[in-house]
């Protein structure tokens, strides 16, 4: 059985993950008590004429507060009954979920009358912790909207095969780095195609764009570099079983420079990364 817990701050997009991994066939259920997950997984393997073999589960602060301390060996008691488990862990800027619950008028199910939201966000930070340690793969959504955390899940998460999902994405410092990359490259250094009024509206995909940043020798030994420092080390996270990992490059606009080389990475790395994933996040895909 394959087992997704799915946790995270409240608005950042837990229900919007479970329910594209249900859309992907996964049991699914919401607001799991702690306590109750080895008996829930006891259950689902009972049946064995009609076999659960995917579930997706949202844990989080609505569970009752002394369990999720316990989260860690009771994690281990339904991996010891057979059961593959990974934890995927959302979270987002404080502003940005200031914001949504704002917008929504939803409310924080740690915020009473005498506690303010800024406050029940940092005390669910605290109680989340155990489960953010846990987790295999940490999803920003501060720059993301529905659409784009749907197809991201069912692209990298849902029907993840054997081997390791490589994430590749592009990023503007202006607007912030993501607290979910595993490794972040910074290449401001290089030649900006903004400071060209003919190149400033296109992209790192585009021709013109293309042939400035090729004429460069510092972008081609960029270029080169990243790919053999990947194509090194790639392999040893491989034989560590490491199930996901993602590569953010930054450049100041996340428009140019660096939606030139994840594209670059992306063809150099395809081959060997049957699901390999390209995002660029302020292109807004």
């Amino acid at each position: 059985m394959r087992f997704i817990i799915i946790s995270g701050q409240s608005g950042a997009g837990k229900s919007v993950v479970l329910h594209a991994l249900e859309d992907l066939g996964y049991y699914g259920i919401d607001n799991l008590p702690v306590r109750l997950l080895p008996a829930f997984v006891e259950e689902l393997a009972r049946d064995q004429s009609h076999p659960i073999e995917r579930v997706a589960a949202v844990v989080d602060v609505r569970s009752p507060r002394h369990d999720l301390h316990e989260f860690e060996s009771l994690l281990e008691r339904v991996t010891a009954m057979g059961a593959r488990v990974e934890v995927v862990f959302l979270e987002a800027d404080r502003e940005v979920l200031l914001k949504r619950f704002s917008e929504t008028r939803r409310r924080h199910p740690l915020t009473e009358r005498e506690v303010p939201l800024s406050e029940a966000l940092d005390h669910e930070a605290r109680m989340l912790a155990p489960l953010h340690q846990l987790a295999v793969v940490h999803i920003d959504t501060s720059h993301t909207h529905l659409h784009q955390l749907r197809t991201l899940v069912q692209e990298r998460i849902g029907d993840r095969g054997a081997g390791l999902s490589l994430l590749l994405q592009s990023f503007g410092f202006k607007h912030g780095a993501p607290r979910d990359a595993d490794m972040v490259f910074d290449v401001r250094c290089l030649p900006n195609p903004y400071w060209m009024p003919e190149l400033r509206g296109l992209s790192g995909r585009d021709g013109a764009v293309i042939d400035f940043l090729v004429a460069s020798a510092l972008v081609r030994q960029m270029d080169q570099q990243l790919g053999d420092f990947l194509a090194a080390w790639l392999p040893c996270f491989e034989r560590e079983n490491r199930a996901y990992l993602s590569v953010a490059i930054g450049c100041t606009g996340g428009r140019h420079r660096s939606v030139y080389l994840v594209e670059r990475l992306a063809r150099r790395f395809a081959g060997d990364f049957p699901g390999l994933i390209v995002r660029h996040r302020e292109l807004n895909e």
